[in-house]
């Protein structure tokens, strides 16, 4: 059965930029960056377009606006691990390696590196693709953690995995 994502509760991991590619992935973005730049091999939590809303007057994406993106993918894999509700505690890491522009297609990828007894750690990479020229290019990382909640919004353990 295909999974979007991966669901892993063994670490560690490799570290970020260590997804294989396709073959044809692989030629695009060597072509398109001259890069050793590799997408994830899974498909994206979240794509979507960055608009004039979302940029400052010079046209660059602001960084909170990437965060929430990210942070809506990372709660999307949470959630589906969870069976039910979570709450965002701690973002580490961040760290914006290229901006993005109005009118990039961007893309958040995930992958469970870690769950604990309420808790779960998600690694997600941001990437921008430049629709006219299809250069694709990894713009920021980070580690998210969640927390399973009840209604009561208090941490609930995790049920056990699938």
């Amino acid at each position: 059965m295909y999974m979007p994502f991966r669901l892993s509760s063994s670490p560690p991991l490799p570290p970020f930029g260590s997804y294989q590619m396709s073959q044809v992935a692989t030629s695009r973005a060597a072509g398109a960056t001259g890069s050793q730049a590799e997408l994830p091999r899974t498909l994206p939590l979240v794509r979507v377009m960055a608009m004039p809303a979302d940029a400052n007057p010079n046209g660059d994406i602001f960084g909170g606006w990437l965060l929430a993106q990210m942070d809506l993918a990372g709660g999307s894999l949470a959630t589906q691990r969870a069976r039910g509700r979570c709450a965002t505690v701690a973002v580490d890491g961040m760290v914006f390696h290229e901006p993005v522009f109005v009118g990039d297609e961007v893309s958040c990828y995930g992958e469970l590196i870690r769950t604990g007894r309420t808790s779960m750690t998600v690694r997600i990479e941001a990437w921008r693709r430049h629709l006219p020229s299809d250069e694709t290019r990894k713009v920021t990382e980070a580690i998210f953690t969640y927390v399973a909640i009840g209604e009561d919004r208090r941490p609930r353990a995790l049920p056990p995995a699938i």
